[in-house]
């Protein structure tokens, strides 16, 4: 029953456009035959939920890669990440007195922090989907459009922001970030205008925005793999969900 019940969940999870009729047809043959998978292939239990982990993983590893390398963050209007809040009205105070270089320049090196920051999610990601149960595989294939990504979400974010807050830190100093924000602070604070005194501490605001902006990423992935079938570029995948979509 419990194999049934996964080979229905794999034929789910690359089954909701007309172009995927196919593999339904191909999925209910099998469960027919009581055999066989869709390419002719015995599946196990263990192999169909192989399958699934296997493409939640490259869906995982494609979407950190789109966030970890150059402008991942900053040449993406979505995720680029801006002053904190409370330092709009210095950002705005210190462009109107010509300082605005200062403030670009904060802003650059922040999101090169956070672009080498996730980078080091790929493991974490990986040992989630690895201590995965055959019942885990199961619920995120049947669970709902963000089943996987919520699972994710409660696995790995303290891990995450355990991992992302030293890196983030170091890189706020290697990337004059740290500095340049400091000085942000330090001539706001100054100005006989400013009532309201910043606080400097960039880490904790930049590892939450790049921890959001990775699970926002991992869910665009998810939706991916749901909606749209990617290439069966592997024998297991080609032998759990069928080598054509």
């Amino acid at each position: 029953m419990l194999k049934r019940t996964i080979l229905i969940a794999a034929g789910a999870l690359v089954l909701h456009t007309t172009a995927n009729a196919q593999i339904l047809k191909k999925v209910g043959n099998v469960l027919n035959s009581g055999s066989t998978s869709p390419t002719g292939s015995n599946v196990t239990e263990n192999e169909a939920a192989g399958g699934i982990k296997e493409a939640l993983e490259k869906g995982v590893l494609k979407g950190i890669g789109l966030l970890n390398k150059q402008d991942g963050f900053f040449g993406n209007q979505l995720y680029k990440v801006l002053l904190p809040p409370d330092a709009l009205k210095a950002e705005k105070a210190l462009r109107s007195i010509g300082m605005g270089s200062l403030v670009d320049k904060a802003i650059l090196q922040i999101n090169r922090s956070a672009e080498n920051a996730v980078g080091f999610a790929a493991p974490i990601f990986v040992n989630a989907i690895k201590q995965m149960t055959i019942t885990d595989a199961l619920k995120l294939v049947t669970g709902g459009q963000n089943s996987a990504t919520n699972f994710f979400r409660e696995k790995t974010t303290a891990s995450l922001v355990a991992a992302f807050s030293p890196v983030i830190d170091s890189a706020l100093n290697q990337t004059m970030a740290t500095k340049y924000y400091g000085d942000i602070v330090t001539k706001y604070n100054s100005l006989p205008t400013s009532f309201t005194k910043l606080d400097p501490d960039l880490k904790g605001y930049v590892t939450n925005k790049a921890v959001s902006a990775l699970f926002d990423q991992i869910g665009k992935e998810e939706a991916a793999i749901r909606n749209n079938p990617a290439a069966r570029t592997s024998e297991l995948l080609k032998k759990v969900f069928g080598g054509k979509s």
